[in-house]
């Protein structure tokens, strides 16, 4: 399914279809270019699930966590400057995998050999200032 967003207004209501279409925690592989918009539509998510808390990319923190307004955790990885896999062990990656969640990575490519193939995926291109996200 694809979807072409022109405003924040617009991805707020596409935030909700991913919700509503992913009611249950999952799993989300975010790709795109940089400055596609793979942070501010977790950011959409994560307010309509009722997080209050500023929400912000982890790129030098790797993972930030979220609490819904239901007190569940929301995971927001950022592996943009994780170069090995190895990386991941050590920050204990695969803990974060095991809790009925939702878990969004931003550029998963190098972590796709920890997940079964299950997972949602999102494909973000921007043409000009429309963006087009792709469910996939």
């Amino acid at each position: 399914m694809n979807f072409e967003v022109n405003s924040i207004m617009e991805l707020e209501k596409l935030a909700k279809k991913w919700l509503n279409l992913n009611p249950d925690p999952v799993t989300c592989f975010l790709s795109g270019d940089m400055g596609a918009g793979k942070t501010t539509f977790i950011k959409s998510i994560c307010q309509e699930l009722g997080v209050e808390e500023s929400i912000s990319s982890p790129t030098f923190s790797l993972v930030n966590e979220y609490e819904t307004e239901k007190g569940a955790s929301v995971f927001h990885f950022d592996l943009y400057r994780v170069n090995e896999a190895e990386e991941l062990y050590d920050l204990g990656f695969e803990e974060y995998l095991n809790k009925e969640c939702y878990v969004f990575i931003e550029w998963p490519n190098i972590a796709k050999p920890f997940f079964n193939g299950e997972e949602k995926n999102i494909l973000i291109t921007r043409e000009n200032e429309v963006r087009v996200f792709e469910f996939l």
